[in-house]
């Protein structure tokens, strides 16, 4: 696989701008530091995800059903997407995926399999799934189509606040990381936030590679950012871009995103609120980060 270019991401933005919303960026202070918020967790199916899967849908020859595996908000990105499009859709989830994201999925019309324990056994099926001909599988993360299209979220970024000196987002199989990454085409600095027990990309950069990770799926974070393995591809990317690796654990998330309702009345998911909790703690150096909110697709309530 060759990763995308910047000019790959612009031609993303101008595929699927009909489809998706330019979602707002808000300006803030808080604890007497300014920060800029983006808020993607507005974006149709409740995340970024839509983003990627539309333009890879969007790209090459048309298929005739897509499948896909997901922990929740990648399925629905893709459900929505082939809804958008006409295809019919199978997503394999999980048993462990939350009850409220396998429902938005379904609502979309799209066949939900429930299998295996975590995201490796439920793509696993979804792949043999995905060998009837006719049909195109959509990876999560691993997939240049789908890192271009993500990639056109912090493009807006780019163009609405060119004064913002760095970009702080969550990561999990590292889609949206790496379209950020290339993006921001060395810009600036990118701070990948992961959950202790969820440290995929963490462990892939003291390793020089991407390896296996145990994930802790007591983690509130673990149905967004439990990917067990960080992609080959972008961590390719990550790896040759000014990418910090930061880590917060569960109670800085959980404190962070009721932090974010209490103060803005934003909910979102927790893996939504890691990046906001390394800012919060203190583990981003920049003067005007842009912190992005990724999703809201948790059924929740606040503390």
């Amino acid at each position: 696989m060759t990763a995308p270019t910047p000019h790959d991401v612009e031609t993303a933005a101008a595929r699927i701008r009909p489809h998706v919303r330019r979602t707002p960026l808000l300006h803030a202070t808080v604890d007497g530091r300014p920060l800029v918020l983006k808020l993607e967790h507005l974006q149709r199916t409740g995340s970024f995800k839509l983003r990627g899967a539309l333009n890879a849908l969007l790209s090459g020859e048309r298929p005739e059903r897509v499948v896909t595996a997901s922990g929740g908000n990648h399925g629905l990105g893709v459900a929505t997407a082939a809804a958008i499009l006409g295809l019919p859709a199978t997503v394999y989830v999980p048993v462990s995926a939350p009850s409220g994201k396998v429902r938005r999925v379904e609502e979309t019309g799209a066949r939900v399999v429930r299998h295996g324990d975590g995201y490796a056994e439920a793509a696993a099926a979804a792949l043999a799934d995905a060998r009837e001909p006719g049909t195109r599988y959509l990876h999560a993360y691993d997939d240049p189509a789908v890192i271009a299209g993500q990639g056109t979220m912090t493009l807006e970024i780019l163009t609405s606040a060119p004064e913002v000196d760095a970009v702080v987002l969550a990561v999990g199989g590292g889609g949206l990381a790496a379209g950020a990454a290339v993006a921001l085409d060395g810009a600036g600095p990118l701070f990948a936030v992961e959950p202790e027990g969820c440290p995929t990309l963490h462990a892939a950069l003291a390793a020089g590679r991407p390896v296996d990770v145990v994930v802790d799926g007591r983690s509130p974070a673990a149905s967004a950012l439990g990917a067990a393995r960080v992609g080959e591809l972008p961590f390719a990317v990550l790896a040759d871009a000014p990418t910090r690796s930061v880590l917060v654990n569960d109670a800085e998330l959980l404190a962070a995103r009721d932090r974010l309702w209490e103060e803005f009345r934003l909910a979102v998911e927790p893996a939504a609120a890691a990046p906001f909790a390394a800012w919060l703690a203190g583990r981003v150096d920049a003067e005007l980060p842009c912190v992005v909110l990724c999703g809201a697709n948790t059924d929740w309530s606040p503390a």
